[in-house]
């Protein structure tokens, strides 16, 4: 059957395909700020309906503040999602009991910014990595797990004489390292990795980035892939998801997108992208304030852009744009063509 325009199935994705392994629809995550009698709503995720499919790379990208890293806590219920619903291969994340989620972890695993703040400084990094079989007992037989440990401090790439080390005495990439091979230890089948390198020095994100994407291929993982970083994400993603005040404003594939941005947003990040030959700050594109950031209802009404976008007209005070439908949709009024 041919594609339609209300099909909202990657490009590729075929009649009869497997079903996603990760489905998110219209999620929420919503914080309350101010004193008691001047309560307002920061909607930090905003209605975020997305799909990850068994080995693909979707890319989240959008500015700090964005909602990026509030959306990955929110997927594995780091923090409690207001609204919304997360399914892991059909079964709704969010309606598991505390015991069954921590079971359903052992196949959605983590990695955090900052590889410092990660690491329990008094544990080794063998103790680590073998922290997750612990609880998850079934995982790796006891008498295996000293050869495991080994093996996967290879596949990122360390000595196993690493294994007897405390993280004070590792570089920043080594440590971010050793969160990977600890987040692979449970064989997962998806990881959410929250802006992976962007604490790195950028002698040393490469060397990180070249381990994930080899992971990526030879485990056949699927990823989550959370930056800001637009020039690291085209290297990396199947798709991507340009956030904006908590909400997706424009998806696509990594072709589509950079080849072809339809709303404003995206648009000015890419024009602001370090390496691009008529690359320019973000805050000369992005003028403006930021309508709605943390209000009540009116930060439902109208385009949360408008006040930054140079196309802005009377309907974008009044009706949000929704994301739509199709292969490369936008949440823009007038989207580019």
């Amino acid at each position: 059957m041919p594609r339609t325009e209300h099909d909202t199935r990657p490009e590729g994705a075929a009649d009869g395909a497997a079903p996603p392994l990760l489905r998110v629809e219209n999620l929420h995550r919503h914080f309350v700020t101010g004193p008691p009698r001047n309560r307002k709503v920061l909607r930090a995720v905003d209605g975020v309906t997305f799909d990850v499919r068994a080995g693909e790379c979707l890319a989240v990208v959008g500015e700090s503040g964005s909602g990026k890293s509030t959306l990955a806590r929110a997927l594995m219920r780091l923090v409690e999602p207001t609204g919304g619903s997360v399914y892991y291969k059909g079964r709704d994340l969010l309606a598991l009991s505390g015991r069954e989620m921590r079971e359903e972890r052992r196949n959605i695993q983590m990695v955090f910014q900052d590889p410092y703040a990660s690491l329990h400084p008094r544990r080794t990094v063998g103790d680590v990595v073998r922290e997750a079989w612990r609880v998850h007992k079934d995982v790796v037989p006891k008498a295996q797990q000293e050869d495991r440990v080994a093996a996967l401090l290879r596949q990122v790439g360390l000595p196993e004489a690493y294994a007897s080390l405390y993280p004070s005495r590792l570089s920043g990439g080594e440590r971010q390292r050793v969160a990977i091979a600890r987040a692979l230890a449970l064989r997962p089948e998806l990881l959410v990795l929250d802006e992976p390198v962007s604490a790195l020095d950028v002698s040393i994100q490469a060397q990180v980035v070249h381990v994930l994407m080899k992971l990526h291929a030879e485990l056949g993982l699927a990823y989550i892939f959370i930056s800001h970083d637009l020039n690291l994400v085209r290297l990396v993603a199947d798709r991507v998801a340009v956030m904006y005040m908590g909400r997706v404003v424009e998806t696509g594939t990594a072709e589509e997108l950079y080849g072809h941005p339809a709303h404003p947003y995206t648009q000015a990040l890419l024009s602001a992208s370090p390496g691009r030959a008529t690359a320019v700050d973000l805050d000369d594109v992005l003028p403006g304030a930021v309508a709605g950031e943390a209000s009540g209802p009116a930060g439902t009404v109208g385009c949360p852009y408008r006040t930054r976008c140079p196309k802005a007209r009377d309907i974008c005070a009044t009706e949000r744009p929704e994301l739509g439908t199709g292969a490369h949709p936008s949440a823009c009024h007038f989207p580019a063509g």
